[in-house]
């Protein structure tokens, strides 16, 4: 494994329109103040926003052919509610969003993705050329700022019609968000009114008939007593038309008549397409944002200006963002507010980093083209390095993050079958993903790519439905590889996605030999009509003596079973596969995985690798982990809204297959850092019972040597704090434990016997908690070993204090612990309150004969 959104979408409902209260006022992370309007704020005190080039501030006033038309105090006032409705509404963060920091807020950090114009001849090129060409954009092509899509033409011509296209996960649902909250906060002057409209929902009213003032009535009330000044304001209204791929719109006048009354109810498609056609309310502006495949549903010359998405094509605004992101002054806390707080000395340490990284890998900064995977790689680095919000794990950031890009989106929403995106993603990629991992590659052939997206294919439906895959979703899931030796190959995105994806792709149940598709078949048809034939041939049984009937009888009782015993041990050889990918010997003396994602990310120190050296084998440790991730309740949960559900009883009987192999294999002595991946799979997979079962035979936890990080202590805690068995020994000698850590595994250090903390730089501060944990009426520790720590005089006068009330420590080594001749002092002193203790270390501690006296 070499290393493991845009921001969330926007959802507009009906209740938008209720009155709000105005969000208080927070302290953003202040980048510099910039004010394009003159005066007081439309919604009060100023905020801080970022200005660079893709910003919507510095867009003017049309000229002055257009003046106030809202001028009355009421249609102000209405202006103003609808203000600040809006501004609350996309101003909310989804859960994800909340771990970068209570003061976190998209529209102070925001950063806007490269916009391209480009032509209507360029959106008529082969579908196989778009289909696999994922390069960056070249710089000679014109590039556009928010603040310029509505400027006139290269002819002069005004532009009153703006699509913006993008794949998934280019940044078309935070571009939609900026610019809202741009105009909510008078950032926007050219427009006096804007309204959102989301086509997603609009799809979801179906046929049923509604004007367009009864539209705008249901989703933004404060609009209400303004509506019949919408033909008025001419071009300085705006409408935002967000996720046109979810509209089925038909240009033909013969499928849509035509409508300029807005007031006239139509079916929603019908008002769209009038609004687009300049045939109702001509004089009003309109930005549309769609998915490539769904361009050609509006005619070219209904649209001014056409603009690509291109994501971050420029490693500086990659930069940028990951410094916004992750330098927040209080990223560093946890949700709940518990946690050390990282410095801003290791913040910026991180973000330098991840930079020198960008600039050495360019496959990295080849993924963080994307906006969307450049949130991935903040919310794992965040993951890795920040207190972890009880209950995330790694492979729920993956769910979630799929959630954010696609949030149960069909894939066409012209086809009938209605499949989901992510669905349609889980068998294609899934399925290129397991075979990579089956066969160790993380390189692909176009061949490759093209077998797995064309396997199966037989009907016209089903090409169409490759086809807006591959226009919308490809470029999401694999990137072309650039490093030297592998020009013209593919690879995934980043490297923990195909581990993820080969794991759905097995959970759904989705890998199956044809024997067991035939039978799945077959026992589906013997299930629907063995009742019924069973009930006939029972009667004929009974009437005509013949010996044939009675075994047909019987058969179609036995095909279901025979099939059922086929699945079990299908799930029995995925198991086996699983744990011995997570036990392999090759992998004894790697770092943890955690280690790896996080050197993946950051770059690893010293020398790299030359070109021609053999390349080391593949590994996929987070195969296993991310299968038992998987499984767990709320990762099934979030996957069922994205259309591709896991059944209880599948679930259940994948863990049973799982625990069976488990409790072979995982009774091993293993590695520390081997032993930590098992812990984190438990982890991962966050089922207290099955980890309970599963762990009753783990008596010593050697993890010596392996980087404690506040996460890792998270993860042992987890697992191995709620076991009822006690540990024999728990070794963590020189594991970079701080008195943090030692707080989060108090729940393991009460399960064991033997203890050892030695070489782990302990000070003072961490004998508070050691004489915390002596003095624990549930302390069973007989042997404690703190040796090569700088415990000094102040710490043993809080461990002697422990001492005193320990009725269980017979073993106490303090070798070479900075005592001096007043700690040694002070610990002879308090001897004689602890009758149980039989042996005392306390060599190389620097003292005199007299102390020793």
């Amino acid at each position: 494994m070499r290393w493991s959104r845009p921001l969330p979408r926007a959802f507009w409902g009906p209740g938008l329109g209720r009155a709000l209260q105005p969000s208080d006022e927070r302290i953003p992370f202040l980048i510099h103040w910039n004010w394009a309007l003159k005066g007081e704020c439309p919604l009060g005190p100023p905020r801080a926003f970022l200005r660079h080039h893709g910003s919507s501030v510095g867009s003017g006033p049309p000229s002055g052919r257009h003046k106030q038309l809202f001028w009355s105090t009421s249609a102000t006032e209405a202006i103003q509610r609808h203000r600040r409705n809006l501004a609350e509404w996309f101003s909310r963060l989804p859960r994800e969003e909340r771990q970068f920091g209570p003061t976190f807020a998209l529209d102070t950090v925001h950063v806007d993705p490269v916009i391209r114009e480009c032509t209507p001849d360029e959106l008529l090129r082969p579908p196989s050329v778009l289909a696999l060409e994922h390069q960056l954009p070249p710089a000679r092509l014109p590039t556009l700022a928010l603040s310029q899509l509505f400027d006139p033409d290269a002819c002069g011509r005004r532009v009153q019609t703006v699509v913006l296209y993008g794949t998934v996960g280019t940044g078309k649902s935070t571009l939609v968000r900026k610019m809202v909250l741009d105009w909510c906060y008078g950032r926007l002057p050219a427009f006096e009114l804007l309204i959102p409209f989301s086509c997603e929902d609009l799809s979801s009213l179906g046929p049923a008939p509604a004007s367009l003032c009864q539209l705008v009535a249901q989703r933004y009330v404060p609009l209400k007593e303004i509506l019949p000044l919408m033909a008025a304001t001419g071009s300085r209204l705006l409408f935002v038309l967000h996720g046109l791929e979810h509209l089925n719109l038909d240009f033909r006048l013969a499928g849509t008549g035509l409508c300029s009354n807005p007031e006239q109810p139509e079916v929603p498609a019908a008002i769209i397409v009038n609004l687009l056609r300049k045939y109702m309310l001509p004089e009003a502006s309109i930005l549309v944002t769609t998915r490539p495949s769904a361009i050609g549903r509006i005619p070219s010359k209904y649209v001014g200006r056409y603009g690509e998405i291109c994501g971050f094509s420029d490693t500086n605004l990659q930069k940028l963002y990951f410094q916004l992101r992750l330098n927040q002054p209080d990223c560093g806390h946890s949700a709940g507010g518990a946690g050390v707080s990282a410095t801003p000395a290791q913040r910026d340490n991180l973000v330098e980093m991840l930079s020198r990284n960008l600039e050495g890998h360019h496959q990295i900064a080849a993924a963080c083209f994307l906006p969307s995977y450049c949130w991935l790689v903040c919310a794992t680095l965040h993951f890795l390095h920040a207190p972890t919000p009880a209950g995330q794990t790694l492979t729920s950031i993956y769910t979630s993050f799929l959630r954010l890009n696609f949030s149960g989106e069909m894939l066409d929403s012209t086809d009938p079958s209605k499949l989901s995106l992510m669905a349609y993603a889980a068998r294609t990629m899934g399925k290129l993903a397991y075979e990579g991992v089956s066969s160790r590659k993380t390189y692909f052939s176009e061949e490759d790519v093209h077998g797995c997206l064309e396997a199966g294919i037989r009907t016209e439906e089903e090409f169409q439905l490759l086809h807006v895959f591959r226009r919308d979703a490809l470029r999401f899931f694999l990137a072309p590889c650039v490093e030297p030796g592998h020009l013209g190959t593919f690879v995934f995105t980043v490297p923990a996605m195909q581990e993820y994806l080969a794991a759905l792709y097995i959970v759904l149940g989705l890998r199956k030999t044809t024997l067991q598709q035939v039978g799945k078949e077959l026992a589906e048809f013997v299930g629907r009509v063995g009742e019924d034939v069973s009930l006939v041939l029972g009667i004929v049984a009974k009437l005509l003596p013949l010996r044939a009937l009675p075994l047909l009888f019987n058969l179609l009782k036995v095909v279901p079973r025979v099939f059922g015993r086929m699945v079990g041990k299908s799930r029995e050889a995925v198991a086996q596969a699983m744990v011995l990918e997570m036990f392999r010997e090759e992998d004894y003396y790697n770092d943890d995985v955690l280690d790896q994602m996080g050197a993946s990310i950051l770059g690893v120190e010293g020398p790299r690798r030359h070109p021609d050296e053999p390349p080391e084998d593949e590994v996929f440790e987070l195969f296993p982990m991310f299968m038992g991730g998987l499984l767990s309740a709320h990762n099934r949960a979030v996957l069922a809204q994205l259309g591709c559900p896991i059944k209880n009883l599948d679930a259940l009987e994948n863990a049973q297959a799982i625990k069976k192999k488990l409790g072979k294999l995982g009774r091993q002595v293993l590695p520390p850092s081997e032993l930590l991946d098992h812990l984190f799979f438990h982890y991962e997979f966050q089922n207290q019972r099955f980890s309970a079962e599963v762990l009753s035979s783990l008596r010593q936890l050697n993890l010596a040597g392996v980087r404690m990080t506040p996460l890792k202590c998270t993860v042992v805690a987890t697992v191995l704090g709620s076991g009822r068995h006690a540990l024999d020994e728990v070794n963590l000698a020189s594991c970079q434990l701080d008195p943090a850590g030692i707080r989060t595994l108090m729940p393991v250090f009460l399960r064991a016997r033997k203890l050892g903390l030695q070489l782990n730089s302990l000070g003072p501060e961490a004998c508070r908690d050691l004489r915390d944990l002596l003095l624990h009426d549930q302390c069973q520790i007989t042997t404690l070993r703190l040796s090569n720590n700088p415990l000094t005089a102040a710490g043993v006068a809080l461990l002697v204090e422990g001492l005193a009330g320990n009725t269980s420590l017979t073993h106490l080594s303090l070798l070479h612990t900075g005592l001096g001749d007043e700690g040694l002092v002070l610990l002879a002193a308090q001897l004689e309150r602890n009758q149980q203790l039989q042996e005392l270390n306390v060599a190389y501690n620097g003292a005199a004969s007299t102390s020793m006296s």
